[in-house]
């Protein structure tokens, strides 16, 4: 399986365009981050989770010629604004895409996109078949699927584990029976959106001690904020086996 990280950032603490902070003016390549988005191949199928504001151009940039399937891990905007643009691949394939998610995300897709589940269609609409997620495993294109649920403040959040890979955005609080599901993975991603205290983010020192507890060989942090400070300077604080990620991180696993 390989993982492309399409984003690593966040619209949390997105800057003004006059913003004159370190990561808004540094030249390394790894502070440019889009919304996170992560792509899963495994054989010849492409799996993205989340399609954000950014999604269009992420997979433009990656290069994605065929979309499997979407899944989405939770509702916001910046995980869900860029559904419409699975139209490209709807023409190109000649099919609709199989889209992932729990019966409340898909309540508020229904909503915030009714033009693509209206009764009468407008030629061109996106085509998809929503599938229900919950707490049991899945398969996605034939890849097992174990969600795990986070706390996003007051929010549920499913994370996923992957075989020996788990990927988690948008946490505050997880529990011992959640916890439970993602020890003994191999490469953990986790949600790490700035130094200072948040009502529903993981801090740095929060994400930190989470990827202690799991103990996973490798841990990537994703979902950052420009106010988490360079990819360089938090490169110097953090532990060995822990990595920020950044946007075009290629993991390769099994």
């Amino acid at each position: 399986m390989k993982v492309t990280f399409l984003g690593s950032g966040t619209s949390q603490g997105i800057p003004v365009i006059a913003c004159s902070c370190a990561v808004c003016t540094s030249a390394d390549t790894r502070d440019n981050r889009l919304r996170s988005s992560i792509l899963l191949q495994v054989d010849d199928k492409n799996i993205v989770i989340d399609s954000g504001p950014d999604f269009r151009y992420q997979m433009l940039r990656a290069g994605v010629m065929h979309l499997d399937a979407l899944v989405f891990t939770h509702e916001h905007k910046d995980h869900t604004a860029g559904l419409d643009d699975i139209r490209a691949f709807n023409y190109k394939q000649g099919e609709a895409i199989n889209v992932y998610a729990h019966k409340r995300v898909q309540d508020a897709l229904k909503k915030e996109f009714s033009y693509i589940f209206a009764h009468h269609k407008y030629p061109g609409i996106p085509q998809l078949d929503l599938f229900e997620i919950g707490h049991h495993p899945f398969e996605v294109a034939g890849v097992p699927f174990i969600p795990i649920e986070v706390m996003h403040f007051q929010l549920p959040v499913l994370g996923f584990r992957i075989a020996d890979f788990t990927y988690i955005t948008d946490a505050k609080t997880v529990t011992e029976v959640e916890k439970a599901k993602i020890k003994g993975t191999k490469v953990l991603v986790i949600n790490a959106l700035q130094q200072e205290k948040h009502i529903s983010h993981f801090t740095l020192e929060e994400a930190l001690a989470f990827a202690q507890e799991i103990g996973a060989e490798k841990t990537y942090f994703t979902h950052i904020s420009h106010r988490l400070g360079t990819h360089q300077k938090i490169s110097e604080l953090v532990p060995a086996g822990v990595e920020l990620a950044y946007d075009g991180l290629c993991i390769e696993l099994g």
